[in-house]
């Protein structure tokens, strides 16, 4: 990636989601111009962070067809056999689960991994705990979507509340068709997002890697 690319990511206009923090912070350094300007510097420090934090550069889905694409940013925590949220319905039988962590410098768009329909939402209340721990994915707030896919498979992604974390974003809605690639949700300062493949796939990537959301080739379904 040359340097006005890397500019460009770094710098990407900020999600919808942001709005308010960012308004918080020119707000405080507005009024940093009359109270005093140690006020300001703050504004302008919270500004300069949340537009980071909340950047949403576009992404380029790759052209293969039948891949499971990264549903968000950041190092993958978890390769392993596990049982699907039990409020998806997806049965009982463990399948591949890679679990990825974001921490507060990683783009927190979420994207979605493949074409598809969107066949259920579960939201689930629960613990913050550390989302980088594996029992975060049992423990933690979530928000669970069943996708099916266009040859009757389904996929599982869940957005998973961390430490800090307090409040996730869904767009989607039971129903949606949805694209590979596609924004559809956010989840607010550190946090986690897990993708179930279906039974029988195998991933593609193992624990440390770095992933790039809508971009990065988690498996491929075949036939």
């Amino acid at each position: 990636m040359d340097v006005a690319e890397t500019f460009r990511q770094a710098f990407a206009p900020p999600h919808p989601a942001g709005r308010p923090f960012l308004l918080a912070g020119l707000a405080a350094l507005v009024l940093g111009l009359l109270v005093g300007a140690w006020l300001s510097w703050l504004g302008l420090i919270f500004t300069l962070a949340c537009l980071y934090f909340f950047r949403d550069p576009e992404r380029v889905p790759p052209a293969r067809p039948g891949a499971l694409l990264a549903p968000a940013d950041g190092r993958v925590v978890a390769v392993g056999p596990a049982l699907p949220p039990g409020e998806l319905g997806l049965g009982a039988a463990p399948r591949w689960r890679v679990g990825i962590f974001l921490s507060v410098l990683d783009v927190h768009v979420n994207r979605v991994p493949a074409d598809g329909t969107v066949s259920r939402i579960a939201y689930r209340h629960g613990a913050f705990v550390n989302a980088a721990l594996d029992k975060a994915a049992e423990e933690n707030e979530r928000n669970a979507i069943a996708i099916r896919l266009p040859d009757g498979r389904e996929i599982a992604v869940v957005q998973i509340a961390g430490l800090i974390a307090r409040r996730i974003v869904c767009n989607l809605r039971e129903g949606d068709a949805v694209r590979a690639g596609a924004r559809f949700g956010i989840i607010r300062f550190g946090s986690r997002t897990d993708l179930y493949l279906p039974e029988g796939v195998l991933p593609l990537v193992q624990e440390g890697q770095t992933m790039i959301g809508g971009e990065t080739v988690i498996a491929e379904l075949g036939p």
